[in-house]
């Protein structure tokens, strides 16, 4: 059952002093809000954790709750991937699958550590929840599908989505997944394929002409299923007395 998180203030807007104490504050929630989860977390603990004092977080983030709602968005762990991005006129769907999967690879990029303390964080939401992952899937998430499944449509020539373009989406999309899940297995197998932010940019480059061979391998299965019915209809038509 989803624990419904607070309202909370306004945060307050960050100087180019302060988003170093910002940073340590949402590092410090992180570390901790995944390890013990939201309820079981103090800001006092915290505060203490990012060397700061506990009117800090009151002052950038409002409360405990809009604390976790920031940890939770922070673009260093969590980028935005607008769907404009994934769908804009000028956008071609090598470009949208590009996007969309450097939204994956770029976090990995702030180190191992930090990306495993993000997913502990997200599958804690999963299981304890406050409201953060549905919010998650609703603002985020889910637009980001639709609009991939569009500009799928548009490339195969099909005026809506079908069970088959949302599980390409999905295969797409899993592409990018999977380095989070299973970065653990990338570490001990083959560390060289994800350890520096040259091996990871090589990485995405790959991930994206694996998505086009996925995307043409449809479009060529539709493209045979529609012209063996074509075939069939005239079978049986000549073969009509």
């Amino acid at each position: 059952m989803s624990i419904p998180l607070p309202e909370t203030i306004s945060p307050k807007p960050t100087r180019s002093d302060g988003v170093e104490a910002r940073n340590r504050l949402l590092d410090a929630a992180l570390q901790l809000f995944a390890e013990q989860g939201f309820a079981k977390t103090s800001i006092r603990e915290i505060a203490l954790a990012a060397q700061a004092n506990v009117a800090s977080i009151s002052y950038y983030f409002g409360d405990k709750a809009g604390l976790y709602r920031a940890v939770f968005s922070d673009p260093r762990t969590n980028p935005p991937l607008p769907p404009e991005a994934l769908e804009g006129t000028d956008v071609t769907l090598e470009q949208a699958i590009r996007g969309l999967l450097s939204s994956f690879l770029e976090p990995l990029k702030q180190g191992h550590v930090t990306q495993q303390q993000y997913m502990k964080l997200c599958f804690r939401e999963m299981l304890e929840p406050t409201g953060a992952w549905q919010q998650e899937i609703d603002t985020n998430i889910a637009p980001a599908h639709m609009a991939l499944t569009r500009g799928l449509c548009r490339h195969v020539g099909l005026a809506e989505a079908d069970d088959d373009i949302h599980r390409l989406a999905f295969t797409i999309s899993g592409l990018g997944v999977m380095l989070h899940v299973g970065n653990d297995l990338y570490t001990q197998i083959r560390p060289g394929l994800v350890n520096t932010p040259q091996a990871l940019d090589a990485y995405l480059d790959r991930l994206v002409s694996y998505a086009l061979v996925l995307v043409d391998a449809e479009a060529h299965r539709r493209s045979a299923k529609a012209s063996a019915s074509v075939h069939s209809t005239e079978s049986t038509s000549l073969q009509a007395p």
